[in-house]
């Protein structure tokens, strides 16, 4: 039961990193859950930051 908590503590950390993150939470989240968290953290590290939306324009 330890190890699969722990998996999702690391997925929901990585999930948290990614809220201003191009996917924001949940990308990261379910990356994170399906693929792993290794996976996930390159994912969030290879990622570009979520541009402002302007308005008016």
């Amino acid at each position: 039961m330890l190890p699969y908590l722990i998996y999702i503590g690391l997925s929901l950390s990585i999930g948290i990193l990614g809220i201003h993150r191009k996917f924001g939470f949940w990308g990261y989240f379910f990356a994170s859950l399906v693929l792993t968290p290794i996976i996930g953290l390159i994912l969030l590290l290879a990622s570009g930051k979520r541009e402002a939306v302007k308005s008016g324009e």
